[in-house]
């Protein structure tokens, strides 16, 4: 009576193996297609040049086709909605600032998406501090004298962005709300066209990615006044931060990061996971984000959660002294 007993348990225990088997024979032959990559910014950018190296690495890891999709739009929203609606395989991806994550659930009234509702975690790929910088033709030399003449002349200076929400504006709104000034906001469709009018004279100043104004910086097309983090970089080493030229404690910077559509298995997540954080180790792929002013942080998921939590509470301070919201 005993043995259809031990019968039955032996072919139960005997397809648990078989499934077990199939789920990591699955995980294994990830991919098994072309991956893409949604940059949801125009080409050129800090985010952008993080996607197309981790493209090129994670191809060579994975020996498959791994591309660069540029969707810019919505500070990022539109590259973001394109990959929550994408199938939830694990062959797309986002790589994405920080600002799409945090600042855009607090600006936007029909954003369309919720970070942490719609997308799963995998990893922070690298952080820049941003850099206060001028037209050469603005009569600033350092950050106090900038301070100085906004006051002198309030609602005359303009400062670009990469787009209303954006990182760079929000970090404009915090310097005026700290240094007391008015300086009026003019959003662009990405960091390339508004560096071109900030060297052309069109606009005044702006706050933007190291990697994306150090070229200009160097070349002395543009002049710069501060670095937002509280250490300064010594890519430009001579630069002061914000914190010690003229307003302690100001601390701000950009980060990076890849995320997947919410319901990608935990396996494939997992995968992925590995898979990023290996190509930021790669010392080739170090070695060219550090050359563009770019820090590494492959953290990893958990540590990405978090740090979307803490900065969302944090920023909202800033947005709500503005009265900052966007239909």
């Amino acid at each position: 009576m005993m043995k259809p007993k031990r019968s039955a348990a032996a072919a139960l225990a005997g397809l648990l193996v078989i499934a077990a088997s199939t789920t990591a024979l699955r995980a294994q032959d990830f991919p098994d297609r072309q991956v893409t990559i949604v940059s949801p910014y125009q080409a050129g950018g800090t985010s952008d040049i993080i996607a197309r190296l981790l493209a090129k690495k994670l191809g060579e890891t994975w020996r498959q086709p791994v591309v660069v999709d540029n969707r810019p739009g919505a500070n990022g929203g539109i590259g973001v909605n394109a990959v929550v609606r994408a199938p939830a395989d694990g062959h797309t991806l986002l790589a994405i600032a920080s600002s799409a994550l945090v600042l855009n659930p607090l600006l936007y009234r029909n954003l369309g998406y919720e970070t942490l509702r719609d997308l799963a975690p995998i990893t922070r790929t690298g952080f820049v501090p941003n850099v206060i910088v001028v037209n050469p033709a603005v009569p600033a030399a350092d950050l106090k004298a900038l301070i100085a003449l906004a006051k002198a002349r309030p609602g005359t200076l303009n400062f670009a962005s990469q787009g209303i929400g954006s990182n760079g504006h929000l970090t404009g709104l915090m310097f005026a709300q700290r240094a007391g000034v008015d300086i009026v906001h003019i959003p662009y469709k990405g960091s390339m066209p508004a560096v071109t009018d900030l060297v052309g004279g069109q606009v005044q100043l702006m706050f933007d990615n190291l990697p994306t104004v150090l070229e200009q910086v160097r070349a002395g097309q543009l002049r710069a006044l501060a670095v937002t983090t509280t250490r300064r970089t010594p890519l430009l080493p001579d630069v002061p931060t914000v914190d010690e030229a003229a307003l302690p404690g100001f601390d701000s910077s950009a980060w990076f990061a890849v995320l997947v559509a919410k319901g990608t298995p935990e396996r494939l997540r997992a995968a992925i996971e590995q898979a990023v954080v290996g190509a930021l180790n790669d010392p080739e792929v170090r070695q060219k984000l550090a050359a563009a002013g770019i820090s590494v942080t492959g953290e990893g998921s958990a540590e990405l959660a978090r740090r979307i939590e803490v900065e969302t509470a944090a920023w909202k301070d800033v947005i709500g002294k503005a009265g900052l919201k966007i239909d």
